[in-house]
């Protein structure tokens, strides 16, 4: 991992780049707990975990030092930690957590129906975001991950459907684009940008 200051030089950089609208989340996922203590250093304001043991770990030595925010699969045996933990989940994508599950959450849309992915089809949304409604859930927006691509650009047309999907619903945060594609996904209205490697690899 780089030192803490050029973590803090490089994510100054990325949200000049993406503009004072979009929130750098920095997935945590491969950062060990000694190391989380550099990004503190760095001046990173919210961080995203992807497995509820790890954000457990983490949040109860770094609590204090971040916003919390919940990117991985949700579980629905989790949804009660990831709920006390965070201020929000990226990820929320089944009946069950969506019963459970007691903070803001954006509704994870798998816009190419891959099989290894977990997410909502998007002509399911309307029935989903009609549950979420019932069982008392803040759904503030939206959440995916498109196929891996080499081209950032390849990413542009499932940001976009993305984008249309939202504003169909009125929902007004978008959480899309990593490391290899965040300014596309920002050109197309993130909200949130989730990135890891091109902060401190």
């Amino acid at each position: 991992m780089r030192s803490a200051e050029e973590i803090r030089e490089r994510y100054e950089s990325i949200r000049e780049c993406v503009g004072p609208g979009v929130t750098v989340v920095a997935a945590t996922k491969y950062v060990s707990l000694e190391e989380m203590r550099v990004l503190a250093e760095a001046g990173i304001e919210v961080v995203g975990e992807n497995r509820a043991q790890a954000l457990a770990t983490k949040q109860a030595r770094y609590g204090a030092a971040f916003r919390w925010h919940f990117i991985g699969h949700l579980q629905s045996r989790k949804t009660a930690l990831v709920s006390e933990l965070c201020e929000l989940c990226h990820s929320l994508a089944s009946e069950s957590a969506a019963r459970q599950l007691s903070i803001p959450a954006l509704v994870e849309v798998n816009l190419a129906g891959e099989e290894t992915k977990s997410g909502i089809a998007p002509e399911e949304l309307d029935g989903f975001l009609e549950l979420c409604r019932q069982t008392g859930i803040e759904v503030r927006g939206l959440m995916t991950m498109p196929p891996l691509a080499s081209d950032p650009e390849a990413s542009r047309p499932s940001f976009r459907r993305l984008r249309e999907l939202a504003e169909r619903f009125n929902l007004p945060q978008l959480s899309m684009g990593t490391s290899q594609d965040y300014l596309v996904a920002a050109e197309e209205g993130a909200t949130f940008i989730r990135v890891g490697s091109v902060l401190w690899s």
